[in-house]
């Protein structure tokens, strides 16, 4: 995490100071004249500023100063999945296989849900009408499922799903049109998207 940039600048500023602060006044001449002594010429030009070492070390120091300081705020929790409107299975599946029923809930749905939008667009759909969408999804699950009972595994599912679904496409058996095909569509992959977040 690097430090803010007002930290690397206050430490900078006082390194400034340090290395262009003035020279010592010089002492007062001495009375009598003496040959000067040969010394020889200083390397650096700031001899009387701190030595390049010193300045390292400060902004080393105010760095360290300033992470320890950032580190030590706790941080933000990560916001949580915002579930589907109406439908919230987080905390529904239960029970040894809770996850991968859930995962299955969630590949299921969708894959009806792209069988029945695909169907649509065919000249003559195969599924006309809300009970062959009801009768797919009863048949794929048991297939899928080898005959096993999601609902009867999962009652909390199953529940908060058919009156999700009765909400959202309906419990009309007879023909459909474009709209309440698309109505099916969006119904099954909300319950996949929720069927989703509950794994997460």
């Amino acid at each position: 995490m690097i430090p803010p940039l007002w930290m690397l600048a206050a430490a900078a500023a006082v390194a400034y100071l340090l290395w262009t602060r003035p020279a010592a006044p010089a002492g007062l001449p001495p009375l009598a004249t003496l040959p000067a002594p040969q010394v020889a010429p200083q390397a650096t030009p700031h001899a009387a500023g701190p030595h390049p070492l010193t300045l390292l070390a400060i902004l080393a120091a105010g760095a360290m100063i300033a992470f320890s300081i950032l580190e030590s705020g706790k941080p933000a929790p990560a916001p949580a999945p915002v579930p589907v409107v109406g439908l919230d299975l987080r905390g529904r599946f239960v029970g040894p296989d809770a996850a991968a029923d859930a995962g299955l809930t969630a590949a299921l749905l969708e894959e009806l849900a792209g069988q029945i939008e695909w169907d649509g667009q065919q000249t003559e759909p195969r599924l006309r009408t809300g009970a062959a969408f009801d009768d797919l999804r009863r048949a794929a699950r048991e297939l899928r499922t080898r005959g096993v009972s999601l609902g009867a595994r999962q009652p909390a599912v199953r529940d908060a799903i058919k009156n999700f679904l009765d909400a959202e496409a309906g419990t009309e058996g007879g023909p459909v049109d474009a709209a309440a095909r698309a109505k099916w569509v969006r119904a099954y992959r909300a319950v996949s998207q929720a069927a989703t977040e509950a794994t997460r």
